[in-house]
């Protein structure tokens, strides 16, 4: 998994000027910078629970209350490894442990 180095002040600067809502987790546009949209996914990884396997349709159900074009954040959840998929790509789960992206909340 790819990690960034993420100061308190990039937090801030996430939810000051990139998202719309904390909770729920809502923004209009995913940035461009690799790093900006590693925070973000800090902040959406909130949206799932640990030990669940979902189908995709409910992967883009949660996705799409935060952003429109889920699709494109469901890509960077998994390339980034914040969710793994079964190779028939029917089941998602989150691959991540929670309490350490408590801070993104």
């Amino acid at each position: 998994m790819i990690k960034f180095d993420i100061t308190e002040q990039d937090i801030h600067n996430i939810k000051k000027g990139t998202l719309d809502s904390v909770n729920p987790v809502t923004f209009s546009v995913f940035p461009a910078k690799e790093k900006r949209k590693y925070i973000l996914a800090c902040f959406l990884v909130h949206s799932f629970e640990i030990d669940k396997i979902y189908k995709e349709s409910d992967v883009n159900d949660i996705l799409k209350k935060a952003y429109s074009d889920f699709a494109t954040v469901r890509r960077f959840m998994i390339d980034y490894g914040f969710m793994k998929r079964s190779d028939d790509g029917k089941s998602y789960w989150l691959n991540v442990d929670l309490s350490e992206y408590s801070r993104f909340r």
